[in-house]
C-alpha cells in the first residue's frame, strides 16, 4: 500500500453488511460512508488506511478490528487483498454472502422481488466445492528488488499502483504458479531487469499443459501456443491471451442447466466468444453464433468446423446488436454479454420479436438485472441460479432463464 494513504487510528466503525462490490459498508462519526476491505458484517473497524476519499464516501482497508466475526478465518495467502479478498471468511459463509448480495442487487434494480421471481426462489449458489487452485489463467506483475538485484513475481496492492512481491499464490492452478517461478528464475539467471516487461501471462488446460509467457513493454503481444480443453464432451481450441472461461468445472455446471432449458429447435448465441456455450448446449439444433472480436471469431469458426458436418451452424462476425434480423420468435436466444450488459436496441428487438426463451448468463448481475427489468415486461423468470466461478472473490456469475409470458 502506498505510504501516501492516510492511516486512521482512532476509529470505531461498525460494519453493517457486505455490498455488491465486495466491501463492507460502515459509517464514520462525521456521517461519511466507508467501504472497507478486510472486514466482515458486524465487525468493528478500529484502524484503517484510506485508499480513496470523496466528499460523501471513502474507501479503505481495515488494518485492525475488534469483535471479529465467528466466520473469520486466516487468509491462505499474504497477497489475498490483491487477488482474492474474500479469503478471510469460511467458504460456507462466502456462499451465503453471495446469495444475499444477489438479493440486494435485485432490490437496487427497483425490481418487484415477487414479480420477478413469481413462484420461483433464487437457487443456492452452485459450486463444485473447490475454493482454491481453480483459476486456469493468471497474469503476474514483475517486481525488481534493489537489495538483491533480482526479479520476483508480484501483484499490485489493492487501492494503489504499488507492486508487492509474492512467494506463494493459491487461487491459480499449481502448474501455472510453478511455471511462473521457473520463468522468473531464468530471468534472474540472465540478470534481466523487471522494467523490460509489462507482465507475465500464463494459462493451463485441464490436463495441466501451460502456455503463455512474458509480455514486453511497448511491443505487440506475442502469439502463444493454443491450448485445447473439453467442455461437455466437445473439444475447443483457444489462445492463452484470448477469452476462455476461468473455472471450467463450474462452467460445465452452468452449461448443463442451460442445455436442459433449451426447448426449441433453433438457437441464437449472441456474444458467443469462441463458441463454448452454443456449441456445447445446442447439439442437433439449428445454431447461429455471433461474435464481434476477430481473434475469438477465428477460434469460433475452427471450433464449429469440427462438428459442422453433423449440425447446421452459421457463424457471424459482427456486434450482437447489429444482428437483430437473425432473431426469430421460434428461437431460444442465449446472451452472455460483457460486464456492461446488453445494448438497449437488442433488448428492444427481443421484446418486439418475442423469441420463445431467453437464457441470460452474466458476469455482472448489476447490469443483468437492469436488463431484466426491461425484459420482464413480457417475459417471466423460470430459473435464477448463481454460480461461484470465482471463489474467494466477490465476483459471481448468474444464470437466468426466461420464457415468454403465456398471454403474449
Amino acid at each position: 500500500m502506498s505510504k501516501s494513504c492516510p492511516l486512521v487510528t482512532d476509529s470505531n466503525i461498525t460494519i453493517a453488511k457486505l455490498v455488491p462490490g465486495g466491501q463492507g459498508i460502515g459509517e464514520s462519526p462525521d456521517g461519511k460512508k466507508g467501504f472497507f476491505w478486510n472486514v466482515l458484517p458486524h465487525e468493528i473497524v478500529t484502524e484503517y488506511q484510506v485508499t480513496k476519499s470523496k466528499s460523501t464516501y471513502f474507501e479503505a482497508i481495515a488494518t485492525r478490528i475488534s469483535n471479529p466475526s465467528p466466520h473469520r478465518i486466516a487468509p491462505k495467502d499474504n497477497c489475498f487483498l490483491s487477488t482474492s479478498p474474500w479469503q478471510i471468511m469460511d467458504y460456507k459463509y462466502e456462499l451465503i454472502q453471495k446469495a444475499e448480495i444477489l438479493k440486494e442487487i435485485i432490490k437496487q434494480a427497483n425490481l418487484d422481488y415477487n414479480k420477478v421471481l413469481g413462484n420461483q426462489n433464487i437457487n443456492p449458489v452452485k459450486t463444485d466445492g473447490y475454493d482454491f487452485y481453480y483459476r486456469n489463467k493468471m497474469e503476474y506483475a514483475l517486481y525488481w528488488d534493489n537489495s538483491t538485484e533480482k526479479i520476483s513475481l508480484a501483484f499490485h496492492n489493492r487501492g494503489s499502483h504499488q507492486k508487492i512481491p509474492i512467494t506463494s499464490s493459491s487461487i491459480e492452478r499449481p502448474e501455472i504458479y510453478k511455471s511462473a517461478v521457473e520463468i522468473v528464475s531464468r530471468l534472474n539467471e540472465r540478470r534481466e531487469e523487471a522494467r523490460k516487461y509489462q507482465s507475465l501471462l500464463l494459462r493451463c488446460n485441464q490436463n495441466g499443459t501451460v502456455s503463455g509467457g512474458l509480455l514486453e513493454n511497448k511491443k505487440p503481444h506475442p502469439d502463444f501456443a493454443n491450448l485445447t480443453d473439453t467442455v461437455l464432451g466437445r473439444s475447443y481450441s483457444y489462445s492463452p491471451n484470448g477469452f476462455f472461461q476461468i473455472n471450467l468445472p463450474v462452467y460445465e455446471m452452468a452449461l448443463n442447466t442451460i442445455k436442459k432449458n433449451i426447448l426449441t429447435h433453433e438457437v441464437l448465441d449472441l456474444y458467443a466468444g469462441v463458441g463454448t456455450i452454443g456449441l456445447s448446449v445446442a447439439e442437433d439444433k439449428k445454431l447461429t453464433l455471433v461474435e464481434s472480436n476477430k481473434a475469438a471469431y477465428t477460434e469460433l469458426t475452427k471450433n464449429a468446423s469440427t462438428i459442422a458436418s453433423r449440425q447446421e451452424i452459421k457463424s457471424i462476425l459482427a456486434n450482437s446488436e447489429d444482428c437483430l434480423s437473425y432473431i426469430s420468435d421460434s428461437q431460444t436466444v442465449i446472451v452472455d454479454p460483457p460486464r456492461a450488459g446488453c445494448a438497449k436496441k437488442l433488448l428492444e428487438k427481443l421484446l418486439e420479436v418475442k423469441p420463445h426463451s431467453i437464457i441470460y448468463l452474466s458476469c455482472n448481475p448489476v447490469t443483468q438485472f437492469r436488463d431484466l427489468k426491461i425484459l420482464t415486461k413480457l417475459y417471466h423468470i423460470v430459473n435464477i441460479t448463481p454460480y461461484n466461478f470465482f471463489p474467494r472473490t466477490p465476483h459471481l456469475e448468474n444464470l437466468v432463464i426466461l420464457n415468454i409470458s403465456p398471454d403474449e
